[in-house]
């Protein structure tokens, strides 16, 4: 087995050299499975914590303790059940005056401490941790101005494992129905959201361990006092309720971390983007919740230019979250799709939005499958940040790894499932429906949108002379830190011209020059 078998030392240092261009770690996992949308994540994950004997090691982007964890529960209701609280807060206090054993460690993006003073029962929840010794609570602060700690992982005895899109905070839950009228699917104040679409990976054996060293090294970064590995017997914390999808398979680790001090910074997720749409010969299915990359722009459109294109169907958000958030990265998408169509010859490329009945979902997942041969799920999005700013994580399974032959009906299965739940269809029909009309976007397309749910195409609107400068900037987007801090420091509008990163040569010529090059 081709595993590295870098590590954290005696002096504490951390041995994060990559194993190959894009990957920084092998691992063996005996148990794993993706885990769609997050009202069954969060009751499996209430179900391994149960089993948990050492440690809990929780590392987010946001996380919010008045969340409820249980199937079904409602805002209104109470927050026991006959054993054990459902509500987070209250629940990891129980497990640290029931597990005498057992540690807890959150780790939060520091950003997010704003969010507090509008949680007012979180902070009734900490000072409630606070008294015990072996609960700890941190804001991760270690980064560069403009950056975010993004990762989401969980490692439980170092045995097992999550890594995806998923944060254990509030207005994440949702069914795989997503029905327009969820009566579950409200904030901890009661208010209604949206739909919500979401995807994570839990893994089982040796690349729990290998996470479990990554999150250590992230604790450690942040300020915590150095940890080692979890010292527990051989007893899983995998929930007995969710069956493994993939068994005795070779799972890859990718990630990004901004250049820091001394560190020079991980940039493998962008490098592993890059060469995995590259490969792709028949299809890429991808899920998003953003499209403002430049590196997996020019990548697919390499493929798209070629002579035997594959099709590319790509699901994301209407809108992004928020007036700022839309203004940049919906103006960047709208660049790159622009300039992605005048290469797409040959109509191979789609965009499309999931609705259920006319209320739109939001797609947070971030997962890719390439030919039902590669499955890749992390937290990296298709934006700038994501490739070199922010901490991201990326797991994947490629069936060109010896020990992962086996592996593409099971993908194949998963790629199904997900088109399924989009289209209100049954899984065992998709397979049928894919042969009759030759492609997913074809099927897509004679499904039409009179259904239950539906995948919408994508409309492009005029952009105005405010919202082209904004995209054109990339001021909310910057790929480095470096970047940011010239994009903050600018004095003049003539910077941004003169960078040439999207600028007025426009995205699609730049597009075209790189690809031709290649």
């Amino acid at each position: 087995m081709d595993r590295h078998n870098s590590s954290t030392d005696d002096t504490g240092e951390f041995d994060d050299s990559s194993v190959e261009p894009g990957v920084w770690r092998y691992a063996k996992a005996a148990r794993a499975s993706v885990i769609i949308d997050a009202a069954d994540y969060f009751e499996l994950m209430q179900q391994a914590m149960l089993k948990a004997q050492r440690r809990i090691l929780l590392i987010g982007w946001d996380f919010d303790t008045r969340i409820h964890l249980g199937r079904g529960r409602r805002w209104w209701q109470r927050a026991w059940n006959r054993s054990h609280p459902t509500r987070l807060g209250s629940f990891i206090l129980w497990l640290g005056r029931h597990r005498a054993d057992l540690e807890i460690r959150i780790l939060k993006w520091s950003l997010g401490f704003l969010k507090f003073f509008s949680r007012g029962t979180m902070l009734v929840d900490l000072a409630r941790w606070w008294p015990h010794r072996r609960i700890d609570f941190k804001f991760d602060t270690n980064h560069p101005l403009g950056c975010s700690h993004h990762q989401k992982i969980v490692v439980i005895d170092d045995k097992v494992a999550v890594c995806g899109g998923i944060d254990m905070t509030s207005e994440r839950w949702d069914t795989r129905e997503h029905r327009e009228e969820e009566p579950g699917r409200r904030t901890p104040r009661g208010k209604r959201y949206g739909p919500w679409h979401d995807a994570t990976m839990m893994l089982e054996g040796e690349v729990a361990a290998a996470l479990g060293e990554l999150g250590r090294d992230r604790w450690r970064r942040a300020g915590g006092d150095p940890l080692g590995p979890a010292d527990c017997d051989g007893r899983s914390a995998w929930p007995e309720a969710l069956d493994a999808q993939f068994t005795d398979v070779e799972i890859g680790i990718a990630r990004t971390r901004a250049k820091h001090d001394d560190d020079p910074g991980v940039h493998e997720i962008s490098a592993l983007f890059a060469s995995q749409i590259g490969k792709a010969k028949k299809f890429i299915y991808a899920e998003s919740q953003y499209f403002a990359s430049r590196i997996v722009s020019e990548a697919i459109g390499q493929r798209l230019a070629a002579d035997d294109p594959p099709e590319v169907v790509i699901v994301h958000p209407k809108d992004a979250e928020g007036y700022i958030e839309e203004k940049a990265m919906g103006m960047a998408r709208h660049r790159l799709v622009r300039a992605l169509q005048e290469l797409d010859t040959r109509g191979r490329l789609h965009f499309y939005i999931p609705y259920t009945g006319e209320t739109p979902i939001y797609c947070h997942a971030k997962l890719m499958i390439v030919d039902d041969t590669l499955l890749r799920i992390g937290s990296a999005n298709f934006n700038n940040r994501s490739m070199g700013l922010d901490s991201e994580c990326d797991v994947f399974i490629d069936c060109e790894r010896p020990a992962n032959g086996h592996c593409g009906e099971t993908i194949r299965a998963l790629r199904h499932s997900l088109l399924a739940e989009h289209l209100a269809i049954e899984e065992g029909d998709v397979g049928a429906l894919l042969e009759k009309h030759g492609s997913m976007a074809a099927m897509i397309e004679a499904l039409g949108v009179d259904r239950p749910r539906s995948l919408r195409k994508l409309h492009l609107e005029q952009m105005s002379d405010i919202e082209k400068e904004l995209a054109d900037s990339e001021l909310l987007d910057p790929e480095t830190p470096e970047e940011m801090f010239e994009l903050l420091t600018a004095r003049r509008r003539g910077l941004f011209r003169r960078r040439g990163l999207m600028s007025r040569a426009m995205a699609r010529r730049r597009l075209r020059s790189r690809v031709t090059r290649r």
